[in-house]
């Protein structure tokens, strides 16, 4: 698959997620949600797998991605499942938005990559002020513990930034598919004891919306865009995969306001920008120098 398919694949996937991961926890407890969601995920990619007869690496390089995949996973989906129940599900995509600056900052320690520059700092600043403004505007966060849920999600962002720039770091050349299975192993019978530990009941009855969500999730969501996930990282630097949270905000509060009647208030909106505007400048040098190369060749 060309990357430039696989980076627009995630793009459209994950524009859709936060609102399809609240769906998915209406009417049916947030572990089981996301419990049901990889476990179908992992079949599917199972099923790809051995469909495809991709190999299955196990060596220590492999290993380790699929540990440290798998653990960035848990950690990562069961705070946001458990913030959606909190927050609009456009402030999810928001949130995570703030992943690159996370990620430069991580790569600068983890990775030794020059990350940390003027603009960047300048981005930064920015996108903080975004989140703050946000942050203060209890009204355009959602419910009662919206403040609490948004905290979460900045865990969870957290973990996903790490996670990413770990994966960078051990640098394994095994099938993207592969390390999607390995992981989903690893994160799954977490997730199980995650829900035995919350309630561990299975709901009578599950909505339709709430289980097409599920299914969505766990087949899109989980086995196919995690599989361009584990693609793109072997081809792009950190940064410029966190780049994808800079289109996908604005792209899940149209849909968080047209299909869940979300409302997107002034400062919420500004907030947005903000981080917006500050994932851009923070991207500033990114986008400029192979610009400019291109000109001169």
């Amino acid at each position: 698959m060309p990357v430039p398919a696989a980076y627009l694949g995630i793009i459209l996937i994950w524009s859709t997620t936060p609102l399809t991961i609240q769906w998915s926890t209406q009417g049916a407890n947030f572990a089981f949600a996301v419990l049901a969601r990889m476990v179908i995920g992992l079949a599917t990619a199972i099923v790809l797998l051995l469909g495809g007869r991709t190999r299955f690496p196990v060596h220590a390089r492999a290993l380790s991605s699929y540990v440290v995949g798998g653990l960035g996973l848990f950690s990562s989906m069961a705070l946001t499942y458990w913030s959606s129940r909190h927050v609009h599900s456009g402030l999810i995509s928001v949130t995570f938005g703030l992943s690159p600056l996370m990620a430069s900052i991580l790569a600068t320690f983890l990775l030794g990559e020059k990350a940390i520059t003027p603009w960047k700092v300048l981005g930064m600043l920015l996108g903080v002020s975004g989140l703050g403004i946000i942050f203060l505007d209890g009204t355009s966060l959602g419910g009662a513990h919206s403040k609490a849920g948004l905290t979460v999600l900045l865990f969870a962002v957290f973990f996903y930034a790490t996670c990413l720039v770990w994966l960078k770091r051990i640098g394994d050349d095994s099938p993207p598919l592969a390390t999607t299975v390995g992981s989903l192993g690893v994160a799954t019978p977490l997730f199980a004891v995650l829900w035995l530990a919350t309630s561990g009941e299975i709901p009578a009855t599950i909505p339709w919306r709430s289980g097409l969500a599920i299914v969505y999730l766990g087949v899109f969501g989980s086995a196919i865009a995690f599989t361009m996930y584990y693609y793109v990282i072997k081809h792009l630097r950190a940064t410029r995969i966190a780049l994808i949270t800079l289109i996908t905000p604005v792209m899940a509060l149209l849909l968080g306001n047209l299909l869940n009647g979300e409302h997107v208030t002034p400062n919420l909106g500004f907030g947005t920008a903000l981080i917006l505007l500050g994932l851009a400048v923070h991207q500033h040098e990114s986008i400029r120098l192979p610009l400019r190369s291109r000109r001169l060749h």
